[in-house]
């Protein structure tokens, strides 16, 4: 297993653990959902219940896969079982992708501007130079916008142990570097 894959799941799990208790549970899916939605008002309400829906249906993959000892909440160490098997995710993470790429994209151009792009990783938790550095990364227009299907595979290989050196990197480590 690669370090940079075990590097972004540590920080996906700190993320993803929205109340901060050590666990990841449906209410931190919640509530990491209600501010990413909040962070895009402009976008239409279908929008918004399927971002909802994704972080939902993915919160759903993680606790029937991860929950070993089914308490209805996973901890780190039931969660690193992503990295070790990410293809029993690959549906959830694709809907959550797909999901939270459309919701950034609310006028459906198939463009997301660097503006909306920071808030919704703002509400994810991501650090902004490290937002900003992704951003960089997948390879903005001269309007300063990414596509949606750019973004959309970003996210899909972040989940991917085999891969080093992905744009999704720049979010675990120094943006300069």
């Amino acid at each position: 297993m690669r370090t940079e894959a075990v590097d972004r799941v540590r920080l996906v799990f700190t993320l993803f653990d929205a109340d901060g208790n050590g666990f990841i549970d449906a209410d931190d899916f919640e509530l990491m959902a209600n501010r990413v939605i909040a962070a895009v008002p402009e976008a239409a309400q279908a929008r918004q219940s399927a971002a909802l829906s994704g972080f939902r249906a993915f919160w759903g993959a993680l606790a029937e896969e991860l929950d070993t000892n089914r308490d209805g909440r996973v901890d780190f160490d039931e969660f690193q079982a992503v990295v070790l098997a990410p293809e029993r995710f690959d549906e959830a993470i694709g809907e959550f992708a797909e999901a939270l790429t459309a919701l950034a994209d609310p006028d459906g151009d198939g463009l997301i501007a660097r503006p909306v792009f920071a808030e919704v990783m703002t509400a994810i938790g991501f650090a902004l130079p490290n937002i900003h550095a992704l951003f960089d990364s997948l390879e903005p227009t001269a309007t300063d916008q990414v596509a949606v299907p750019a973004w959309a595979e970003a996210i899909k290989e972040y989940y991917r142990p085999d891969l080093a050196g992905i744009v999704g990197d720049r979010l675990v480590s120094n943006p300069t570097s």
